[in-house]
C-alpha cells in the first residue's frame, strides 16, 4: 500500500503546469508508470522535464539518410543502438555494418565482451550476416571510434565516401561535431541517425531511469563546449534557449553526476 502511495506521490508532483503537448505527454507518460507499477518513476518536476527535452532535440540529429557505402554504428551502453544499424542493414541502405568499441564510462566492467563484439552479436540476432559486419574493439571514446574505425577501413577496404554514423540519441550532434574533427580523411556524405526513441521512451534498466538518463543528457550537453574548446570537436552553434535550460538542470543540483 504504501508502494502505492508513493506512485501516487510522484504522480502528483509532477502534475502538469500549463496545456502545451510537452506537459501533456509527461502526465501521460507518469501514469502509465504508476498504473504499470514500473520501478523507473523517478520525482522529477515538469519543469525539468521540459528542459531535458529542450536539450534532447537540440543533441539528437536523425537525418533521413540515402544510400551509402557502409553503416558506422558507435559503441555504449544501450544495445538499441545495433538494433538500429540492423534495421538500416535490412532496409539497404549499405552493405557493410561497422561497429566500433571496447569499453567507455558506461560499460567499463559490465560486459565479459567489448562493445563492438556484443553489438555484432546483438545484429546477427537480427539476422545480419556475419560476414557483413566489421568491429573496430580498442577504442575508449568518442574519438578514438572515429579515428580507429578509419585506421581500419583503410587496412582493410577502400575508404567509404558516403557514411551513415548510428549512435545514441542524446549524442548524435557530439558525434557528427567529433567526426568533423577527426575523421582524417574526406568524404561524401554523411548521415547521423539514432535508434527512433523519444526521451521519455529512453529509460529502461539498461539504462537506467529518466533521473539516470537526464543527468547522462547534460553532461553530454556540457561536453559540446567543452570538448570543442579542448580541440576534441568542431564548434556547434548552441541557441540560448537550450543553455538555459541546461542551467536550469545544473543549478537544481540533481543531475551533475556526469559532468567533467
Amino acid at each position: 500500500m504504501l508502494n502505492i502511495i508513493q506512485r501516487i506521490l510522484c504522480f502528483e508532483i509532477i502534475w502538469p503546469s500549463s496545456d502545451t503537448i510537452i506537459h501533456f505527454w509527461t502526465f501521460a507518460l507518469l501514469f502509465v508508470c504508476v498504473v504499470a507499477n514500473n520501478d523507473h518513476c523517478p520525482v522529477i518536476p515538469s519543469l525539468h522535464i521540459d528542459a531535458a527535452l529542450k536539450i534532447w532535440n537540440y543533441l539528437r540529429i536523425d537525418d533521413r539518410p540515402l544510400k551509402s557505402d557502409i553503416i558506422i554504428a558507435l559503441g555504449s551502453h544501450d544495445v538499441r543502438v545495433a538494433e538500429r544499424a540492423a534495421e538500416l542493414w535490412y532496409d539497404r541502405y549499405a552493405d557493410i555494418i561497422l561497429f566500433s568499441g571496447k569499453s567507455g564510462n558506461l560499460t567499463r566492467g559490465k560486459w565479459k565482451k567489448t562493445e563492438a563484439e556484443i553489438f555484432r552479436d546483438v545484429a546477427i540476432a537480427k539476422g545480419v550476416p556475419e560476414n557483413k559486419i566489421l568491429i573496430e574493439t580498442k577504442s575508449t571514446n568518442t574519438g578514438e571510434n572515429i579515428r580507429f574505425s578509419y585506421r581500419l577501413l583503410l587496412n582493410r577496404t577502400n575508404l567509404p565516401s558516403n557514411i551513415i554514423l548510428v549512435q545514441k540519441p542524446y549524442m548524435g550532434r557530439r558525434t557528427l561535431a567529433t567526426f568533423q574533427k577527426q575523421w582524417p580523411g574526406s568524404i561524401g556524405k554523411l548521415y547521423v541517425t539514432s535508434p527512433q526513441i523519444t526521451l521519455l521512451n529512453y529509460p529502461k534498466s539498461e539504462v537506467g531511469d529518466l533521473n539516470d538518463v537526464i543527468t547522462i543528457v547534460i553532461g553530454d550537453m556540457q561536453r559540446m563546449d567543452s570538448y570543442a574548446k579542448l580541440g576534441y570537436q568542431t564548434f556547434q552553434r548552441i541557441p540560448d534557449d537550450v543553455w538555459s535550460a541546461y542551467n536550469i538542470l545544473h543549478r537544481s543540483g540533481m543531475y551533475n553526476g556526469h559532468l567533467v
